[in-house]
């Protein structure tokens, strides 16, 4: 009764404001792979909100990242301007004094008269962005509230591997840092706004280390964990530059020594099911506000992931599993740049980058477009999904980048080394064909979308994570 009476009175008070813009609600998950329901990676994913979410929106089947890391692909997101562009190529360089003037995605929204808050993870953790913000939960300098770890660390097994580890935990659901980020983001939903919002929602899992309470570990029993689909001879055609990235003798041979690839398997899975949850409390909670029927919802990751594929590990590669994301968008009837709203349950499998959702979302909200954005608005697949459309550029290090067309991923590295996929007959990207004469058009057809411009790199930051990262090719 309680609440209802509470949700009468926001009614009453929202509804006597002027008519607003759409609101924002921008979702973005870390390091999360095709591996949801949705997108039928892993058949024992359980991701019940993401597939809710994709009923209602337009789902992207081919949409990849930027960049395979977790800085430049949000700083390339956030900013709408490419890594070769910007030169912020990996995780130890601050984007922001790369790129001075430009204006971000929240800061576009604000100079239009909307309130911009976050909590969670949105920028990479060392390089927050205070003009962004009017609110930044738990603060600029921190993103994210401290999450509850194992008593004994590693928790896997392996000694020696940082946070590259995996786990449960006997701790509450409450304790876990998405769950307090997830709580802050929903009672924002319940308050009322005197300007429309754009409110970004950054979930942490399944990022490193897979911690999770062991009631989400319980839901995946071991003896019945199913590996990725792997080929013991993939890297024989794989160049050395991308022998280098894959890192064969590192991650995957530890896994494999120390008999943790299931269990592996199923703490990112663990976490999947773990970020599920934070987003359908969200998810709940919009859906009970007044601002339902007037907000646009975007999710989506920063990159892929690798769990073995091409005995690799984490992002930090030029393939199709560091580099396809989920990426979903959802208008409601009456939305500015789209009055029809999206399609409940729409598919497009047109080749889409992240860097277009800045371009997307000024559409949608009927704010003019920045002649700055490297990325296209896919509100006219938003319209059409079957609307032809031109192939997508991932980078990873300067000079290192991959073309994904409908049908084909070609790679080609600093040094000249290539790689080329059809993924009509080869989805797994196991038989290498660039060396195949008979493919010679398919090659040069796609090397007409490599980037002219490729700036020199930004300059390193002493501060910034080193953690997750590994060197480029050279």
């Amino acid at each position: 009764m309680v609440n209802a009476l509470r949700l009468l009175v926001l009614s009453i008070v929202v509804s006597s404001l002027p008519a607003q813009p759409p609101n924002i609600l921008f979702i973005a998950v870390d390091d999360l792979n095709d591996w949801i329901e949705p997108l039928g990676g892993h058949a024992q994913a359980k991701t019940p909100n993401l597939s809710r979410l994709a009923r209602r929106a337009t789902l992207f089947t081919r949409a990849y990242t930027a960049a395979p890391s977790c800085n430049p692909s949000r700083a390339a997101l956030m900013t709408g301007i490419a890594p070769y562009r910007s030169g912020v190529y990996n995780n130890r360089q601050a984007w922001r004094p790369a790129m001075r003037e430009a204006v971000t995605l929240p800061q576009a929204f604000r100079k239009n008269g909307y309130w911009a808050g976050a909590a969670g993870k949105i920028y990479h953790g060392v390089y927050p962005d205070p003009p962004s913000w009017d609110e930044y939960w738990p603060s600029q300098q921190q993103a994210r509230p401290n999450d509850p770890v194992p008593a004994v660390r590693p928790a896997n097994g392996i000694p020696g591997t940082g946070n590259f580890d995996w786990g449960g935990m006997a701790v509450d659901t409450a304790e876990m840092s998405d769950a307090k980020v997830a709580e802050w983001i929903a009672r924002r939903l319940q308050q009322p706004h005197d300007k429309p919002f754009f409110l970004a929602f950054g979930i942490f899992r399944p990022h490193l280390p897979w911690y999770v309470p062991e009631n989400y570990l319980a839901r995946f029993p071991p003896e019945a964990i199913r590996l990725p689909i792997t080929f013991r001879g993939d890297l024989t055609d794989v160049p050395r530059a991308g022998v280098q990235l894959a890192r064969p003798d590192r991650d995957h041979a530890s896994v494999v020594e120390h008999g943790e690839w299931k269990e592996a398997v199923r703490g990112y899975l663990a976490s999947i099911n773990f970020a599920d949850d934070m987003l359908g409390k969200v998810l709940d909670a919009l859906d009970e506000s007044v601002y339902s029927e007037n907000t646009v919802i975007v999710l989506w990751s920063d990159h892929g992931w690798h769990l073995g594929e091409k005995q690799h590990w984490r992002k930090f590669a030029l393939w199709e599993e560091a580099t396809r994301v989920p990426l979903m968008i959802y208008a409601p009837s009456g939305t500015p740049g789209l009055p029809e709203g999206t399609r409940a349950g729409a598919t497009s499998g047109r080749p889409v980058n992240l860097l277009d959702v800045y371009p997307t979302l000024l559409e949608l909200a009927g704010l003019g477009p920045r002649q700055e954005l490297d990325g296209r608005s896919l509100v006219p697949l938003l319209r059409n999904p079957d609307l032809p459309w031109q192939p997508t550029v991932t980078t990873y290090g300067r000079l290192n980048h991959a073309v994904r067309s409908e049908d084909f991923r070609y790679i080609r590295y600093e040094d000249g080394d290539e790689e080329l996929y059809d993924h009509r007959v080869d989805p797994m990207e196991w038989t290498n064909l660039a060396g195949d004469e008979n493919y010679r058009s398919v090659k040069e057809d796609l090397a007409r979308w490599l980037p002219d411009t490729n700036v020199p790199e930004a300059p390193v930051q002493p501060q910034g994570n080193r953690t997750n990262e590994v060197a480029v090719p050279r």
